[in-house]
């Protein structure tokens, strides 16, 4: 049996996303960059972040990133002043007729 080619390099890019992240942020790299939790709102999964490692991130408003947060299963759940360890992903574009500005922030607290 074939894949079409669509699914199969959409699913050889998910497994490079993938295998990337897992080194990115994992519990022995410190390769991620870490950042205070601001604020995380558990019902809309938007998670703000502070520090040095966010300031040159696209869409910072007055030092502070927010973003969608996506994780694997299990996770701690971030609260204000913990210590996450994060890697992001600008998905903004053009939604209609109207410019949109998303970030989605893979990671995980370190340090509670």
């Amino acid at each position: 049996m074939t894949l079409p080619t669509p699914v199969f390099l959409a699913g050889g890019a998910f497994c490079l996303v993938a295998g990337y992240l897992a080194g990115a942020v994992g519990p022995d790299n410190e390769r991620g960059q870490t950042a205070k939790v601001v604020s995380f709102d558990a019902g809309t999964a938007k998670l703000c972040l502070e520090g040095d490692a966010v300031k040159d991130e696209p869409g910072v408003e007055k030092g502070v990133l927010c973003g969608s947060w996506s994780h694997s299963a299990g996770s701690r759940t971030p609260h204000k002043g913990d210590t996450f360890r994060f890697v992001t992903m600008d998905t903004s574009g053009v939604k209609g007729s109207k410019p949109r500005v998303t970030t989605v922030i893979y990671g995980t607290v370190v340090e509670h």
